[in-house]
């Protein structure tokens, strides 16, 4: 029990830092004039600044939901570590009924004479489990594949995109091949052998999207690469005598960023939609885990019970909806503002 105690302070930590980490950047490139310009030109879209606050209420019940909060028994005048319980578990707890029961509803939807133990905004499933809760946990699931599947991605994509741009030739050819034959494979039926090779678990997802997604961010940085090498800026910089190294990290990265950046915040729709995919057909989180996917397979014959349970659906539809909209509508944004190739009347430079 205490090596679970001592994985959920990692994990915990893990998340801090990372999101620590993410608001520190942010801050630091707020002091940039450029960056601070982008960020003002962002915020003063109305739908971007909708959009933002949503994905931070998300954020905050994902934060709520991964820092764990331990608890003890007092077993011979020692305290034992029982279990543990994150703060939205503390914060929210509802009570576990037999079955089904109706949003908001007294009694259980199955039997009418038996009273629930407590009164549930969005209902509960068939295992009794309160359908607003699965919902938040939900949101720990989508945020944690799409934060490490982008972990994986970025420096496997970044990494061969400026070295094919970059370099050409053999480089281009070989990057080129492997990732042109990886596209040819349908994405989905890939990520069905690989899962079946992994097997189901939320960091055997991560590592098969993060197999089959760096072929997107590597083609669009090897061809931003490829026009920013013959820039004037870079041909200075080999004059100087600067190793390609130096010019690709230090001079043509920098440069890049904001494809990378706007990439990644459009894919991250993706890589939630592919959980809930993989999910709903037995490959994605294995059940015992909370998650959309789950909650919409689950559902497949609550919807052709008569009466229908509609609820479970519903609730795990409206959850992924509203975030990956808001995640579009940010990310929209965010390329208009920073490529002038897409710049929309209204977002002005």
């Amino acid at each position: 029990m205490l090596e679970y105690y001592i994985n959920d302070i990692l994990r915990s930590l893990f998340v801090l830092v990372i999101i620590g980490g993410g608001i520190y950047t942010v801050l630091r490139m707020n002091r940039n004039r450029i960056w601070h310009d982008v960020f003002r030109q962002i915020w003063s879209v109305p739908i971007a600044r909708i959009s933002f606050g949503v994905i931070c209420l998300y954020l905050f019940v994902f934060l709520l939901d991964s820092i764990s909060y331990p608890l003890f028994k007092e077993v011979n005048k020692k305290h034992v570590f029982v279990n543990s319980r994150t703060l939205l578990e503390v914060i929210y707890t509802p009570a576990r009924e037999e079955s089904y029961s109706a949003p908001m509803a007294k009694y259980q939807f199955t039997d009418k004479k038996m009273e629930n133990k407590g009164i549930h905004p969005a209902g509960t499933n068939i295992n009794g489990e309160d359908v607003l809760m699965n919902a938040f946990k939900g949101i720990k699931v989508a945020f944690t594949i799409g934060g490490l599947t982008t972990l994986i991605i970025l420096p496997i994509g970044i990494f061969f995109g400026l070295i094919a741009g970059y370099f050409g030739k053999g480089a281009d050819t070989t990057v080129t091949y492997v990732y042109s034959t990886l596209a040819c494979i349908p994405e989905i039926l890939l990520l069905i052998a690989l899962m079946n090779i992994f097997g189901n678990g939320v960091l055997q997802l991560c590592i098969a999207l993060g197999i089959t997604s760096w072929v997107g961010l590597c083609r669009i940085v090897r061809g931003e690469t490829m026009k920013q090498k013959n820039m004037e800026y870079v041909q200075s910089a080999r004059a100087l005598g600067q190793s390609h190294f130096r010019i690709i990290f230090k001079h043509i990265l920098p440069n890049v960023m904001h494809i990378i950046l706007i990439t990644s915040i459009l894919r991250f729709s993706g890589l939630v939609m592919a959980e809930v995919i993989l999910s709903y057909l037995g490959l994605g989180v294995p059940p015992e885990i909370a998650s959309w996917g789950i909650m919409i397979d689950q559902s497949r014959g609550e919807l052709a019970r008569d009466p229908m349970v509609w609820w479970n659906i519903i609730t795990a539809f409206s959850f992924m909806f509203i975030l990956i909209l808001s995640v579009n509508f940010f990310g929209d944004t965010i390329r208009d503002v920073l490529d002038p190739r897409t710049r929309v009347k209204g977002v002005k430079a």
